[in-house]
Order: C-alpha cells, then sequence, then structure tokens
C-alpha cells in the first residue's frame, strides 16, 4: 500500500477493532488507555518497515520508549482495580447499548485521535527545501526528551505516593506536581511538539501539526484536564491548589508543599 495515510488509518482500525473485541470478553473497556501508547509503537514500526524514515531508527526508537512506558505505567495503575471510573460510569449511562456506543464513542473516537496525533509519523514525499530549519529536529529531539522524562517523573512521583495509605486523603503538591496540577500531561504535550519538530525533513508540515495540536486541545480542554478537574470541584482543598498551581505549564516560580487530596 503506497499512501502512508491510508496504510496507517487501517493499521489503526484493525488495532482498535482487536481491542474492542478483548474488552467485551474482559468486561473493561479501560482497556483501551493501556492500548493506547502501544498503538503509536505499532504505527511507527509498520510505517518504517513499509517506508521508511530519513532519520532511519530514531523516530520509531523513541515511540517505542514512549509508548512502552506509558502503557506499562497505566497497566500497573489499574492492575486489580476494575474498570477505570470514566468507563464504569459510561457503562452505566449507557445501560443497553454500551456495546455499540463504547465501539464508536470509545475505540472508534479514540482510533480517529490516535491516527490524527500519529501524523508525524507518517512520511511523504516532501520536495520543500527545509536546509534553513536543519536545526528544528535537534530541537524536537531536546523537547521529547525533556517531555518523556517531564512525564514519566510526575507519573512516578504520583502512583508512589497513591500507594502510600497515610496519602488517602491528601493532595500530592510536591515534587514537580509543585509547579502544576498536570505536569504527566505537560509531558506528554511537549514530547509530541517534540516529534513533531523532528518529522519536518520527511513530513507535510501544515498536516502534521495537526497531532500536537490535537493532543494539546484532547489535554487541556476535553479528556485530560477538564475531565479530573471536575472529578473534584466539590473539594475545597483541591480547590486551593487550583487557585495556587497552573494547569498545565509549570510555575517555576514558585514551589508549593502544602499536602492535601490527590487529584488523579
Amino acid at each position: 500500500m503506497a499512501d502512508p495515510y491510508i496504510f496507517s488509518a487501517v493499521i489503526v482500525l484493525c488495532y482498535v477493532i482487536f481491542w474492542f473485541i478483548v474488552a467485551q470478553v474482559i468486561k473493561d473497556n479501560g482497556i483501551m488507555d493501556v492500548a493506547w501508547g502501544l498503538g503509536f509503537v505499532l504505527i511507527s514500526w509498520a510505517v518504517y518497515f513499509n517506508f521508511g524514515y530519513p532519520s532511519g531508527l530514531l523516530i520509531p526508537i523513541i515511540v517505542t520508549i514512549y509508548g512502552l512506558r506509558l502503557s506499562v505505567h497505566i497497566f500497573v495503575r489499574n492492575l486489580g482495580k476494575g474498570e477505570d471510573w470514566r468507563y464504569a460510569n459510561w457503562r452505566r449511562e449507557w445501560g443497553k447499548t454500551v456495546v455499540i456506543r463504547a465501539f464508536f464513542q470509545v475505540f472508534l473516537l479514540q482510533g480517529c485521535c490516535m491516527w490524527i496525533i500519529a501524523l508525524p509519523l507518517l512520511p511523504v514525499e516532501n520536495n520543500a527545501s527545509n536546509t534553513y530549519l536543519f536545526f528544528l529536529p535537534y530541537v524536537g529531539l531536546v523537547l521529547w526528551l525533556i517531555g518523556f522524562l517531564w512525564e514519566s517523573i510526575a507519573d512516578w512521583q504520583l502512583l508512589s505516593f497513591k500507594q502510600r495509605p497515610n496519602n488517602r486523603e491528601k493532595i500530592l503538591t510536591s515534587g514537580l506536581w509543585a509547579y502544576s496540577r498536570h505536569p504527566n500531561y505537560f509531558g506528554e504535550v511537549t514530547l509530541w511538539w517534540g516529534i513533531f519538530l523532528l518529522s519536518l525533513p520527511h513530513s507535510t508540515w501544515w498536516i502534521a501539526i495537526l497531532g500536537p495540536l490535537l493532543i494539546t486541545f484532547l489535554i487541556s480542554r476535553v479528556s485530560g484536564v477538564p475531565m479530573l478537574e471536575a472529578k473534584y470541584r466539590d473539594n475545597p482543598r483541591y480547590q486551593e491548589y487550583v487557585a495556587n498551581t497552573n494547569a498545565l505549564i509549570p510555575k517555576i516560580s514558585r514551589l508549593f508543599r502544602t499536602q492535601g487530596v490527590y487529584n488523579q
């Protein structure tokens, strides 16, 4: 299949159908969260073996590092806890239509988002001269590294915090969580902008940029920050945290040291 857009779309469609079937067997639509990172790993290697990258193995390697870490983290975080509260709420709301609605509103929708976010991973013939932008892929690699480390450290800090019984009713406001309320999401957004800059030698930038724009929009306006913040809108101690701490972009000028109820 010569067109990387069609090729990757077919890969993603088959991938989400597979996980939809798995979810119906185990009665847990939250499995798609675990599958999310692995989907990008699959796309990057499938594209590499069928089309190649000017940068060789760099992009599939960094996407694999990102995707495997994210999927393993979510799997460990959710292990033994049953279906995630978001999917459990939808299961109750949807009732008898849960199977068909889960396919379209969870799996197919996330598959479409995955394909758009992965646009920087798709190499296309680009005859434009980018010699004057030769430094941008290096900036992209640095951005990816910053984002990856920021997200990984934030996830580890939160997981460790929540595993301590005495922190059950507290907010994590130390470490990276002192600088923003969702440092893991900041890392996610940052690393995808880094991947976009890395893709410039092989991509059509006005198409590829849709990827980081979408993940930024989803995290900041749809399923990331807003959904988690709504869960604690009636918690006065969390609202104090909201009033004093940026949502995504780290506030380097201040370090908060108070403790309360964690936000994830």
